[in-house]
């Protein structure tokens, strides 16, 4: 199927075209068929699924109206996501995909100064793409209403629960008018958002896409046994015989990434890393510095890693595993993507041994242990 035969109009195509994207994936094909009828939707799909525009698309074209043009511009749409990171990714795409319209997207989010983010405000705008505290803070200011909202968007549900912000989303769907269609997506659907998913939706249609399994299949997985005193060594040996590629390696803690850091610059590997407490100039800098290839290692944590999305990321290690088997594949699913090669290398002392039997189950593959070097 291609994107005119899902009846998306000609300016959205347009701007499609100028991207080069010319097939839509699995979720875009069955979300934005859903959505443009205005029917509520719950997706299930992974990280690097193509959702975004799966939500952004139907929206630009549902509310891209000839006798809307001298409307007052007021929030109509909502896109409430986890991290400052991925609320700028998203930001981008409704900017590409509106191109050619007459519709207006502003993001907001935490961690810098909110003046420039009233500023656009006042302006006007018909999309609001925002993070849950930012948004709480400025709606407690009178900056926003979200009276005309008529299209609600929660990304990355299951993120917000770990996150914490699951008591800010039960704040703000009051706020929110009852007449509205509401989008949810999620990678997985532990119970308080099967629950939440229920509260917020009318008689969804249910989309779930890319099985985990399917995922992980085009990347190399690779498994090194080695206690935790020792982790660092390998790092080193690792990074020392890829020297062209670049590399994202995950610690569990901000001061677990700080350390891999300093460990890793003393030893001439130029690297930084990227977590909760930088600053979101700091963390931008990090980020286009690694697209640039000016940084070619980055050490971050699990919320920093999520909105990072770079094509060409060649290998992601796990220095540390996560606490849930889930985590994992959103790691390592920041490689191998739009048809390009990926490898996933994972440290694992033994106090860390049950997580790989979780992850070996939920995959269904098995890690290639691979022997230390010598």
């Amino acid at each position: 199927m291609t994107f005119q035969e899902l009846n998306i109009t000609e300016p959205i195509l347009k701007a499609l075209a100028n991207k080069k994207y010319k097939t839509p994936t699995p979720i875009q094909e069955q979300a934005i068929s859903v959505a443009l009828t205005g029917k509520d939707l719950l997706g299930i799909a992974q990280t690097g699924t193509g959702k975004t525009a799966a939500f952004a698309i139907p929206i630009i074209q549902r509310l891209d109206k000839p006798q809307l043009t001298n409307r007052k511009r007021e929030i109509r749409a909502l896109i409430l996501t986890p991290t400052r990171e991925l609320a700028i990714q998203i930001d981008e795409c409704f900017t590409d995909y509106a191109k050619y319209t007459r519709l207006q997207n502003t993001v907001i989010f935490g961690g810098v100064n909110q003046r420039p983010q009233v500023d656009e405000l006042k302006r006007g705008t018909d999309i609001l793409i925002a993070t849950p505290g930012r948004l709480i803070d400025l709606i407690g200011q009178k900056h926003i209403n979200l009276d005309h909202v008529c299209h609600f968007v929660l990304d990355e549900a299951d993120r917000m629960l770990d996150m914490g912000f699951i008591h800010d989303i039960k704040r703000l769907l009051p706020l929110l008018p009852k007449q509205r269609q509401t989008l949810c997506f999620s990678a997985t659907m532990p119970a308080e958002i099967a629950n939440l998913s229920k509260s917020i939706l009318y008689n969804p249609v249910k989309i779930e896409v890319a099985p985990v399994s399917s995922v992980v299949d085009t990347i190399d997985q690779r498994l090194y046994l080695v206690e935790k005193p020792h982790k660092s060594e390998l790092l080193i040996s690792l990074l020392k015989q890829d020297e062209d590629k670049s590399v994202l390696v995950f610690s569990r803690t901000k001061h677990g990434a700080d350390k891999i850091v300093r460990i890793l610059n003393k030893k001439g590997i130029n690297c930084e890393a990227i977590h909760g407490n930088k600053t979101q100039g700091a963390r931008q800098r990090v980020l286009t510095n690694f697209k640039l290839r000016k940084t070619r290692v980055i050490i971050a944590t699990d919320i920093a890693a999520r909105g990072i999305d770079i094509v060409n990321l060649e290998m992601v290690i796990n220095y540390d595993l996560p606490d849930v088997a889930e985590t994992y594949v959103h790691r390592i699913g920041r490689t191998g993507r739009a048809g390009n090669n990926g490898t996933a290398l994972t440290f694992c002392s033994k106090d860390e041994s049950l997580m790989i039997k979780d992850i070996q189950k939920l995959t269904g593959k098995k890690l290639n242990q691979m022997p230390l070097p010598a």
